[in-house]
């Protein structure tokens, strides 16, 4: 088995799972804030509540995380986001310990696929790579 292989597609790899899961993320916000898609529950959503907060972070943390930009610190926010999100709307339902039981698979997911990327960073195909790239192109260049 040739690790070259896999070790050229990790980053990329990485990107695509960071990609996917922005691009998820992003539909459960603009269902609260905008009726886009239409989900009952949400009509009437006051935006200046706790699940219009949530909708805005989805949306606007959600975006940050799709390109790659300041991954990490966002990833850690939507970390703690989805924590939260599945002790107060899932793990009060009880069988906390069995998110199977209470419709909080998704938040545990998501929660710990945040949780793996405060650790990895964005992979390739990020603004955040594209920075970090130029800000050393910069200090190579100043360092002459």
């Amino acid at each position: 088995m040739d690790i070259a292989f896999f070790e050229t597609w990790r980053p990329r790899a990485l990107a695509i799972l960071r990609i996917v899961t922005g691009f998820l993320l992003i539909p459960h916000g603009t269902a609260k804030l905008f009726g886009v898609p239409h989900q009952q529950m949400f009509d009437g959503l006051q935006l200046f509540s706790l699940m219009g907060l949530a909708g805005v972070i989805e949306v606007f943390l959600g975006a940050l995380f799709l390109i790659g930009l300041f991954t990490r610190p966002v990833a850690f926010v939507l970390c703690g986001f989805m924590a939260a999100a599945y002790f107060m709307a899932h793990g009060s339902q009880g069988n906390v310990l069995l998110p199977m039981l209470n419709q909080g698979e998704l938040a545990v997911l998501y929660c710990f696929v945040f949780l793996y990327f405060v650790f990895a960073g964005a992979g390739a195909w990020s603004v955040d790579a594209l920075r970090h790239r130029t800000g050393a192109a910069r200090f190579a260049q100043t360092s002459h």
